[in-house]
């Protein structure tokens, strides 16, 4: 089962139906947009685990999501954490950068794009956070776990989505700081790169 199973079959029905009224779909249109931010967050966290250090910092940061049950949050509080999530895994500008081209493919506002990619990070973050406590995964795990996540994404798609990561991140890898540090908002990140502290 993919992270993305697990989180339209976490989702259920009646948040699919939530998620089509945000985005002013049908549900069948929602479920295709939450396996496109899906896909960009994982596609994000893979890219970062590529560097040992990336790997480190998000394995760490796995565990402060352990108790968490995003499905049932806060929204508030929810987002908060996805908007800290997603500064990690695509920075400021990749975040709004995935936004419009996500818009484009989903053709919904890349504004309520922007309001989805945060409500299912922490859903991301916390499904990933169980599996890796579940198998025991160290950091090299987890990178090897999101990269077939990567790689099971379907082809139209996967390749969609390879592009625009690549994009964001300009092919480099980023250099992760260790150990697992807040995220600060205030911290300037050169375009073309995530946010160095998880």
């Amino acid at each position: 089962m993919t992270l993305n199973d697990e989180l339209l079959a976490g989702l259920g029905d009646s948040g699919l139906e939530q998620i089509a009224g945000m985005l002013g779909t049908d549900t069948l249109t929602a479920r295709k947009v939450v396996e496109a931010v899906a896909g960009t967050i994982v596609g994000g966290m893979a890219r970062n685990a590529e560097h040992p250090d990336g790997a480190d910092a998000l394995r760490g940061a796995l565990d402060d999501h352990m108790d968490a049950d995003p499905f049932n949050g806060d929204v508030a509080s929810l987002t908060r954490d996805g908007h800290s999530i997603l500064g990690h895994v695509l920075g400021g500008q990749g975040t709004e950068q995935a936004a419009a081209e996500l818009s484009q493919l989903a053709g919904v506002g890349s504004g309520t794009i922007m309001k989805l990619l945060p409500l299912i990070a922490p859903m991301i973050m916390s499904l990933l956070a169980n599996r890796a406590a579940s198998r025991d995964m160290d950091a090299g795990a987890v990178a090897d776990d999101l990269n077939r996540e990567q790689s099971s994404i379907p082809g139209g798609l996967g390749e969609l989505l390879g592009g625009m990561l690549g994009n964001i991140f300009g092919g480099a890898v980023p250099q992760q700081s260790s150990p697992y540090e807040p995220y600060r908002t205030e911290r300037e990140v050169a375009p073309g790169t995530s946010n160095p502290d998880w």
